[in-house]
């Protein structure tokens, strides 16, 4: 880090809460709420910051990510496939393949519709988990077959750069997102350091910039589009897991934070955190299925 990197430690808690493994938040626009999960407790979470009003659903198996449909509802990458919830509350399979000892992970919708699931091995053995392309009818194609940990998706404002994270090589990579929405030309963007933790999920501003979460990190770093470290926001507790932007104007970087394996967890640990005015997000898409 330079001098040029601001740090901060300004932060408030938007839920507390004692979430296992605190994951994924999304901002639905169209419900005006935020969308988060627990991925071990098998619970997605909403939260309306205008009113404060909360809800709560319990999954029959750990979810790895929920990100809002067009028509309504939510696409759910599941232990076993991708599910969907129609607006009725129903639920069915878009694609169902389950693999012993394998779950679902982070997830992002892509800018022209389509979900980018991760998954991962319980063990997080190298290559046991891999990136796939599902799109609104259901048909599956594996981006990347030899994954550790899939983890954080995104893309820059004009769609085409895709970023995405492999926890265990300590780097976010970033791809040439072509027209016919086809992730070419992987090269790495930037690297954390050894004793910086592990870059977990990420989200892209208005202005290009990338911040991500770092697991094992206690911070959210942004860097510009050129992969320069310009800001980082230092928080209380360890596992960090990712972020967002939200709010109705997109300006406030909500946090979701883990207690699994911690043997003393700070008070915020579990807790969706939020810091306001953190920057100027942009409207993601939704799932087109």
């Amino acid at each position: 880090m330079t001098s040029n990197v601001h740090t901060t430690s300004s932060y408030e808690v938007a839920v507390r809460a004692e979430a296992t493994l605190g994951e994924g938040p999304t901002w639905d626009a169209a419900a005006g709420r935020l969308i988060w999960i627990d991925i071990l407790g098998c619970r997605v979470h909403t939260y309306d910051p205008v009113s404060g009003r909360r809800t709560s659903r319990t999954t029959e198996q750990h979810v790895g990510a929920v990100k809002p449909r067009v028509g309504g509802g939510l696409v759910l990458n599941l232990r076993d496939g991708v599910g969907l919830v129609d607006p009725d509350d129903t639920f069915r399979w878009l694609h169902r393949a389950p693999v012993a000892g394998r779950r679902a992970n982070d997830a992002a919708v892509a800018p022209d519709g389509s979900l980018w699931a991760g998954t991962m091995r319980y063990d997080e053995a190298a290559g046991g988990g891999s990136l796939s392309r599902l799109t609104g009818d259901g048909t599956v194609e594996v981006v990347l077959s030899d994954v550790a940990v899939s983890n954080g998706t995104g893309w820059s404002p004009d769609g085409r750069s895709m970023y995405y994270v492999d926890s265990p090589t300590r780097r976010v990579d970033v791809f040439d997102f072509t027209d016919d929405g086809r992730a070419v030309n992987r090269r790495p963007f930037v690297s954390i350091e050894d004793g910086g933790g592990f870059p977990d999920g990420l989200t892209v501003d208005a202005d290009g910039c990338v911040w991500v979460a770092l697991w094992d990190g206690s911070a959210v770093r942004r860097y510009t589009p050129d992969g320069v470290l310009d800001r980082v926001l230092s928080l209380p507790t360890p596992r960090v897991t990712a972020c967002a932007f939200g709010g109705p104007d997109l300006t406030d970087l909500y946090i979701t934070t883990a207690r699994t394996g911690l043997s003393a967890p700070h008070p915020t640990a579990g807790s969706l955190l939020v810091v306001p005015d953190a920057g100027r997000g942009v409207v993601q898409p939704s799932f087109a299925g």
